[in-house]
């Protein structure tokens, strides 16, 4: 039978698991309970009621997270004459066109997202496609662009990609246990807010079915869903 150690029975002993809170109480729970030896990640997980395998049910999208997520983003840019020039500026921490390509293709992916211009894309898919998997850059996740160095800047500012998965769950992060519970709070009703105007006019029924709050070491915290509203 799995137990839990000491610091995590403390945890849940201080609340009850299957309450649903308000967002702002969620995240000072979060917050409280994220008590690790390191700067835990807090994470948003929600479950949509829509069916994953219907190509009109898709949810996909990108939203700037007001104050950013509290991590390094490592971004890599294809792109060639002035453009490569505009992506460096902009902070990329690897550019380059078929030189970079070649160097992916090598094993290189010491990267956490990778972008390009639409000029490179045929390239990048032909040779990259199945290197680069996810990381593909995407026009629906704003990693391919012309304006290339505006999308560097806010993917290190704290842009972020959200997406349904097979289980029409979308798994993301919101911020660091060290920001204060109004950073984490704007952050989480800013995704929040993203993901209900992303709702696809074919969905039908409850689409905010669970939204769970969770830091690294810590158990997760319901958010009631009926207390979500997008913004006018």
């Amino acid at each position: 039978m799995r137990t839990h150690g000491k610091r995590l029975q403390a945890i849940i002993g201080d609340y009850d698991r299957k309450q649903q809170f308000a967002p702002g109480e969620a995240v000072a729970l979060v917050k409280k309970h994220a008590n690790a030896k390191f700067n835990e990640t807090v994470e948003a997980h929600i479950r949509l009621g829509i069916d994953p395998k219907k190509s009109d049910q898709n949810v996909r999208g990108t939203v700037l997270l007001p104050h950013g997520t509290g991590q390094t983003v490592r971004v890599i840019a294809f792109a060639k004459g002035d453009k490569a020039k505009e992506a460096a500026e902009a902070g990329a921490d690897e550019v380059g066109d078929q030189d970079l390509i070649a160097k992916v293709k090598g094993g290189f992916n010491d990267f956490d997202v990778a972008v390009a211009t639409p000029d490179m894309m045929p390239q990048v898919g032909k040779e990259l496609g199945r290197t680069l998997a996810t990381k593909m850059p995407n026009p629906k996740a704003g990693t391919v662009s012309p304006n290339i160095g505006a999308a560097i800047r806010d993917i290190k500012a704290g842009k972020v990609e959200f997406r349904i998965d097979k289980t029409a769950i979308i798994h993301t992060i919101v911020g660091k246990a060290s920001f204060d519970e109004n950073q984490l709070l704007e952050n989480v009703t800013t995704l929040l807010d993203a993901i209900l105007r992303a709702k696809p006019p074919a969905a039908k029924g409850t689409y905010l079915r669970s939204i769970t709050l969770t830091s690294t070491m810590g158990p997760g915290v319901k958010l009631d869903p009926n207390r979500v509203k997008a913004s006018a």
